[in-house]
């Protein structure tokens, strides 16, 4: 699998997550999937999907700023806007293995409403 393939598979599972096409998603890890955030601690694929699939109907647009990859591994930083006009950026780390995605590790950004930082809690 190419680098560029890599950038379409990421490319391809924001556009599933928006459509919530579950199935494609899921075809696209492998069976021992794994899923860390700031809140989960390598979740495993059922996991995942029990606690963190939702439908995306709050979300307007997801917006790819930049995609690297090297080897079996990318990142991928975007900005996420919801239909009521908040926004966040998340950095998200993919491992692959062969042509599917193995890992996924989330790093939760700032929030913004109306083109503003939202300060958050400490």
């Amino acid at each position: 699998m190419t680098a560029r393939d890599k950038a379409d598979t990421i490319r391809a599972l924001f556009a599933a997550y928006l459509a919530n096409d579950r199935k494609r998603v899921e075809d696209s890890f492998i069976t021992d999937f794994r899923f860390t955030s700031p809140y989960d601690d390598a979740l495993d694929k059922a996991t995942y999907f029990e606690r963190c699939w939702r439908t995306s109907d709050w979300i307007a647009r997801h917006e790819l700023e930049r995609i690297f990859v090297q080897g079996s591994e990318a990142f991928v930083t975007y900005l996420c806007v919801a239909k009521d006009g908040r926004s966040f950026r998340n950095t998200e780390f993919f491992t692959f293995r062969g042509d599917k995605v193995s890992r996924i590790d989330v790093y939760f950004g700032a929030a913004y409403q109306n083109g503003r930082l939202l300060q958050q809690p400490r």
